[in-house]
């Protein structure tokens, strides 16, 4: 154990990027994983630890997938599309992460071909199956107030007899980005009582009759750590069994002491000197769910780099990179823009349509960039007309059997129903659980739906969404700023 404390004192670099499911690795209590933009940083508090029979890194279900499996401390604690391509390369469908179930299109396709894993390999996306009609956390049918149907289904799961709308259990397949498992102080924090963006009381967690923040997941289909572990086994692992309540403990405590960030960039160099103070230990140590407007300001951990100029000991180009992730940081929180026809925001919150305010305006919470205020938003990242064009993926036709959609009215088309595949109801179609932004340039591609390849084309596509008219310059800065977190 002396050893094992000894080398978790300073950072190190692991020499195999991949977690391979019950290797019995050692997990670091700081290790430093390269990147395109730099190098990211993964805290473990109270590290090291021996992953040898801890349920976070054993293939616990039947095909051989462990959590770790998806959730890549390289990866800052998600899966990105450079790891799943690697994962390919070297062992094809053989690999647990290609795993019939969710890791290709549709289960009853060829596995041996890449075609039938095309969108986990070119998208970076997960096959989510939800019941229809929706169910609530009891597991009783919940009554909708929208129809829905495939318009085009190229991955042919939604018009299987066996996991679509026809199946004897019905199904709807959609398709999504694994949520980084780290920061979960951020993720779990409530800075209301109600959720705004449904002018409702928050959530209770039907187990322990607590107010949750609901922000775990992309549609909140679960309200609590334990019932996202629970989730996931039976779907991600395939896990036939029912983990111990003690096991289960171990994994939302190791969960909870994960911390990951960038630390630093390969132009402007560590992120926590010169006065600023980037990367995962300003996450650590700070307490959780500040309204930057009322507290810490939202990345005004790199307020100082805006004198870097002055700093005679920093090369030219380290100069000008540490000013631009300043001039971002600004940007973010003072650009205003006209917001209009987004639900959870526009509607049903008062604020009017359009509304003139801010990225900082949603993206409030300090040192993490998610909303204070928990809820879901659609941002049309994944409906009609708004969403980039996207081929590959299923689109559905909602009609709305009630009320109209207040913005889209009452026939909708979209590849993803979001948050209305959990509630039934025609509001919530396309509304997406507000993601952190910590960790992005080790983890792209971007948007629940993997839509924008680059934090480029994030940028990019808030741009035209709200005709917001960046510079080029404002896009180079947002973009230096992305890469800092």
């Amino acid at each position: 154990m002396a050893g094992l404390a000894a080398a978790g004192l300073a950072a190190s670099v692991q020499p195999d990027r991949w977690w391979k499911p019950g290797e019995g690795r050692v997990m670091q209590e700081s290790t430093d994983y390269p990147n395109a933009a730099g190098s990211l940083r993964v805290l473990l508090v109270d590290g090291p630890m021996d992953t040898r029979g801890h349920p976070f890194f054993e293939p616990l279900g039947e095909n051989g997938r462990a959590c770790v499996t998806c959730h890549q401390p390289s990866d800052a604690m998600s899966l990105s599309l450079d790891s799943i391509r690697r994962q390919w390369e070297l062992r094809g469908h053989h690999d647990p992460l290609f795993a019939a179930f969710d890791g290709s299109n549709c289960p009853d396709l060829p596995q041996e071909r890449r075609e039938s894993h095309s969108l986990l390999l070119d998208h970076g996306l997960i096959r989510i199956a939800r019941p229809w009609p929706p169910r609530d956390h009891d597991g009783s049918p919940i009554e909708t107030d929208f129809e829905i149907e495939v318009v085009r289904d190229p991955t042919g799961c939604n018009l299987s007899d066996r996991w679509g709308l026809a199946a004897p259990e019905p199904m709807v397949s959609v398709y999504r980005r694994p949520r980084p498992v780290a920061n979960f102080k951020y993720i779990l924090a409530m800075g209301f009582a109600v959720d705004p963006k449904r002018s409702q009381p928050l959530p209770i967690d039907p187990e322990t009759g607590q107010m949750v923040s609901g922000n775990l997941m992309a549609d909140r289909r679960v309200l609590s750590l334990e019932a996202q572990i629970r989730d996931a086994l039976q779907t991600h692992l395939e896990f036939k069994g029912r983990l111990s309540p003690e096991d289960i403990a171990r994994i939302t405590d190791f969960e909870q002491r994960v911390y990951a960030a960038q630390q630093t960039s390969r132009v402007g160099g560590d992120l926590d000197t010169g006065g600023a103070t980037g990367g995962p230990a300003t996450l650590r140590d700070s307490p959780a769910g500040r309204l930057g407007s009322q507290g810490v300001p939202v990345w005004s951990e790199f307020n100082a780099w805006a004198d870097a100029g002055k700093d005679a000991s920093l090369t030219p180009g380290q100069r000008a990179w540490r000013e631009s992730v300043a001039r971002g940081a600004q940007n973010f929180r003072e650009r205003m823009f006209l917001i209009s026809d987004t639900t959870g925001i526009n509607s049903p919150m008062g604020f009017g349509n359009p509304v003139l305010d801010r990225c900082a305006f949603c993206h409030n919470m300090s040192q993490m960039g998610m909303d204070v205020a928990p809820g879901q938003v659609d941002l049309g990242t994944t409906t009609r007309p708004f969403a980039d064009p996207q081929p590959h993926l299923p689109l559905f036709r909602i009609t709305c059997t009630g009320e109209p959609h207040p913005h889209y009215g009452r026939v909708i088309e979209t590849h993803d129903p979001g948050f209305a595949l959990t509630t039934g109801r025609c509001a919530d179609v396309g509304k997406i659980t507000l993601q952190s932004l910590r960790g992005l340039a080790a983890r792209a591609p971007y948007f629940s739906n993997g839509s924008a390849k680059t934090l480029r084309e994030v940028i990019e596509y808030y741009d035209r969404r709200y005709n917001i008219g960046y510079s080029e310059q404002e896009i180079q800065d947002l973009v230096h700023l992305m890469e800092a977190l």
